[in-house]
């Protein structure tokens, strides 16, 4: 990232994890390890969460915290070095990485397309002293290895299928020839299961987002998701998954967006799951992969990526032409951010938000086709679930993210029948909803979440 040279007589190597927050199966890990391994010096696993970072609140903050305890424990046990930083206040120190790298052979970090990562990795590489390395271990195929936007998943398909067999290969554990022997810096906080509440209330973030109800973070939390979904859903979620109230789905996407669980990982758990039972995993692997990594090709090269001009120009330019069409209702943000529409199914979905820190992949496509139709124009639409996804969302701020709210408004998809409002773009009613699924169990599913505060479809 920065063209420096390795420190061949530095004191250490640092793996600092963005958005891979994992030990297990891990490329950048596995990078930095190796090259630790070359010099002969040890390594450490440095990681942050800061109070500062874009709409910091309870719920995220319990969820990354929720994986300490566990990545401690694994790191140790490999004899890797962990450093992890809770910055609390905004006074606080925020030139860890840089104390860290002072003395390094070099420093090793996730390439992401998207929230933070992307505008860090640049700006840190120019203060490091030493090599900045940025391996890509949140997709199979790795994302830089598709030169160009692809405009569809027809289009990215056969390239990501012709380059599996090269890339859909275990990651080989972690193994050191160095351990880490040095005591924590008096910076490193300590994070025990039963202290992460008090942690979260002293930090100087926004506490009117509650943790999850439903998803508890970390990778044992992860690998019991993986382990749930490969046993009672595998076999059912090409039939089931666009069932809301079946529960057919991995839930998985808080966890692959946080690293704690790795795509490579879970897809060949569930290549290995199918083949034992004789499944065929098709429809999985297509979300995992080929929508998945469609999302992180447009992330990486599509200019802007998170805005509506990254739309194709036949919907920018339908919607266009329907901007002055009457909307009939129109809700500002705050009721649609309370749920306060006259829409029992929209209003369930976004309870599921507020509650849960995701919604349904199906409902969430109605959901964000009501915004829409019932805010006063597009940029509003987008503007205000952008907002809900980066305030609410476990799997917000992601690759995924953008592009699933962009399809609302006819990224990746194509053109319809032209109706009001929509133009082209595709759209879809309640009516719709009704007939494909089961509406009132759904609703009645969440007013009992609401009402009780226990999610009785939690994994535990």
């Amino acid at each position: 990232m920065n063209g420096k040279a390795v420190r061949a007589d530095g004191a250490h190597v640092i793996y600092w994890a963005q958005m891979n927050r994992r030990v297990d199966s891990n490329h950048a890990l596995a990078h930095a390890a190796a090259l630790a391994n070359q010099l002969d010096r040890p390594l450490l696993y440095y990681e942050g969460l800061t109070c500062s970072y874009p709409h910091a609140n309870d719920r995220l903050h319990t969820f990354i915290l929720e994986g300490v305890p566990e990545t401690a424990r694994r790191l140790a046990s490999l004899g890797i070095g962990y450093v992890f930083y809770l910055r609390r206040r905004h006074r606080d120190p925020n030139d860890i990485l840089y104390r860290l790298a002072a003395d390094a052979c070099a420093v090793v970090t996730d390439d992401y397309p998207a929230f933070i990562a992307a505008s860090h990795n640049p700006r840190v590489a120019s203060k490091l002293p030493v090599a900045f390395h940025a391996v890509d271990a949140s997709c199979i195929v790795p994302m830089r290895v598709l030169e160009k936007r692809e405009y569809a998943a027809y289009t990215i398909r056969p390239r990501i299928r012709r380059l599996l067999p090269k890339y859909m290969r275990p990651v080989a554990p972690v193994q050191v020839r160095r351990r880490w022997e040095c005591p924590p810096p008096e910076f490193h906080t300590v994070v025990r299961d039963e202290e992460i509440p008090a942690l979260v209330a002293s930090c100087e973030i926004d506490h009117s987002v509650p943790p999850s109800l439903t998803y508890q973070g970390g990778r044992l939390a992860a690998e019991k998701h993986l382990s749930h979904f490969l046993t009672h859903n595998l076999s059912r979620y090409a039939q089931d998954r666009n069932e809301p109230v079946a529960h057919a789905t991995s839930n998985l996407s808080p966890y692959l967006h946080f690293g704690q669980i790795g795509a490579l990982e879970v897809a060949l758990a569930a290549q290995d799951a199918a083949d034992r039972e004789g499944l065929v995993p098709e429809e999985f692997l297509e979300e995992l992969i080929v929508r998945r990594e469609l999302a992180f090709n447009h992330a990486l090269w599509a200019r802007p990526f998170d805005a509506l001009p990254a739309l194709p120009n036949w919907a920018q330019a339908t919607l266009r032409t329907h901007a002055a069409d009457r909307r009939d209702p129109v809700y500002d943000r705050d009721a649609f951010c309370e749920a306060r529409t006259h829409d029992p199914l929209w209003n369930a979905a976004q309870k599921e938000m507020l509650l849960r820190g995701k919604i349904h992949g199906y409902y969430r496509m109605y959901w964000g086709k009501k915004i829409i139709e019932w805010s006063p124009t597009c940029q509003d639409a987008f503007e205000t679930m952008i907002s809900i996804h980066d305030r609410w969302a476990l799997d917000g701020r992601d690759p995924n993210t953008y592009t699933n709210i962009l399809w609302c408004f006819g990224l990746h998809d194509r053109p319809w029948r032209e109706r009001p409002v929509f133009g082209m773009v595709r759209y879809m009613s309640s009516d719709g909803m009704k007939r494909k699924t089961h509406v009132d169990a759904y609703v009645r599913e969440i007013e009992h979440l609401e009402m009780s505060g226990k999610d009785p479809f939690r994994v535990v």
